[in-house]
C-alpha cells in the first residue's frame, strides 16, 4: 500500500509539474505578445501626429530636418530605408560566406584544441559593443582601407557601383558595411556551428564509407542537414545589421540619396543612425518624424523575420 500510494503521489506532483510548466510557458508567450503590441501601438501613437495631424505644417518640419532635400514624410523616409537596406544587405554578402567557412572549419576540419580557442574567440567577438566597434572604425579603418578602395576606384570604376573617386576619408557605405559584416559575423558563425556539429554522426560516416572526400560529405550531408539553421543565422544578422545605430553613426558621412556608389561620402543614411542624429534637436513634430521613420524600420524588421521564417520552415521540409 506505501508503494502505490508513493508512485500515485509521484504522479499526481509530476502531472501538478506540467501543469505549472504550461501555465509559465503560456505566459511568456503571452508577454511577449503583449510587449510587441505595446511597441506598435506606442510607435503608432507617437507618430500619429505626423501622419493625421496638419500635412503642412508636417511639410515643414521635413523640410527644415532635409535642408529642403525632401518635402514630405515619403520623400524623407525614401532615402533612409533605401540605405538601411543597402547597408545590411551588404554586409551580409560579406560575412555570409565567411562566416560559414569558419563554422565549417571549427566543426569539421580544426583539431579539438584549436576549435575550442576559436569557439571562444568567436563568442567574445559577439560581446563586444557596437560602440567598440564603431570607434575601431572610425579612427582603425577608416585609414586604413582608403588605399584599398582607392585602388577599387582606379581598376574597377568601370562598375557603376565602384565609381570613383574613393572617397578620403572614407566613410562610405562600403566601410561601414564591412564594419557591420565584422559585426555580425560571430553571431552567424556560432548559430552555424552549433548547427552543423549537430550533424548526425551515421550520415557522415555513411557519406565517407561510400567512397566520398571530406568536402563531399560535408555537401551532402553538413550542408542539407544544416541549412534552415544558417538561414535562421544569417536573418538573425541581418535584423542586427539592419538596427544598428552607433557604429553607422560614428562612421559613415550622412546623405539623403538614392545611390549605389559604395566608395564616395555624403550618399546614404540608415534609419537608426538618422534617429540618434537628429533627435537631441528635434521639436516635437520633429520627433514624431523621426518615431514615424522608427515605426518603418520596425515593420521592415518584422516582414525581415516573417519571411526569414518561412523560408525556413519551407527549407526544412
Amino acid at each position: 500500500m506505501s508503494l502505490h500510494s508513493t508512485g500515485t503521489e509521484s504522479r499526481s506532483s509530476g502531472k501538478r509539474g506540467d501543469v505549472i510548466f504550461k501555465g509559465v510557458a503560456y505566459g511568456c508567450g503571452i508577454v511577449i505578445l503583449v510587449v510587441l503590441a505595446a511597441v506598435t501601438l506606442f510607435l503608432l501613437f507617437r507618430a500619429w501626429p505626423l501622419i493625421g495631424g496638419d500635412q503642412s505644417e508636417n511639410a515643414k518640419t521635413v523640410e527644415s530636418f532635409t535642408g529642403g532635400l525632401a518635402h514630405n514624410f515619403w520623400q524623407y523616409v525614401g532615402p533612409l530605408v533605401f540605405g538601411t537596406v543597402l547597408v545590411a544587405a551588404l554586409a551580409l554578402i560579406i560575412a555570409f560566406f565567411v562566416s560559414v567557412g569558419i563554422a565549417l572549419f571549427i566543426s569539421q576540419y580544426a583539431p579539438k584544441r584549436l576549435a575550442t580557442v576559436l569557439n571562444y574567440i568567436v563568442d567574445l567577438l559577439a560581446a563586444i559593443p557596437s560602440v567598440v566597434y564603431g570607434l575601431w572604425g572610425g579612427i582603425v579603418l577608416v585609414p586604413a582601407i582608403h588605399p584599398f578602395w582607392d585602388w577599387v576606384a582606379r581598376y574597377l570604376g568601370w562598375i557603376p557601383i565602384f565609381a570613383g573617386p574613393a572617397a578620403n576619408p572614407s566613410r562610405t557605405v562600403a566601410t561601414v558595411s564591412v564594419v557591420l559584416a565584422v559585426m555580425i559575423l560571430p553571431i552567424i558563425t556560432s548559430m552555424s556551428r552549433d548547427i552543423f556539429v549537430q550533424t548526425p554522426r551515421l550520415q557522415q560516416e555513411a557519406a565517407l564509407a561510400l567512397g566520398a572526400t571530406k568536402w563531399e560529405m560535408i555537401k551532402l550531408a553538413v550542408l542539407p542537414f544544416g541549412r534552415s539553421g544558417v538561414i535562421s543565422a544569417s536573418m538573425l544578422g541581418l535584423g542586427r545589421a539592419l538596427g544598428e545605430t552607433m557604429a553607422v553613426l560614428m562612421i559613415l558621412s550622412p546623405g539623403l540619396k538614392y545611390s549605389f556608389k559604395l566608395l564616395q561620402a555624403s550618399q546614404s543614411q540608415t534609419i537608426a543612425a538618422n534617429i540618434a542624429a537628429q533627435y537631441p534637436e528635434a521639436n516635437s513634430l520633429g520627433v514624431s518624424t523621426l518615431i514615424g521613420t522608427g515605426l518603418v524600420l520596425f515593420l521592415i524588421t518584422f516582414l525581415v523575420n516573417f519571411l526569414a521564417r518561412k523560408i525556413t520552415r519551407k527549407v526544412g521540409e
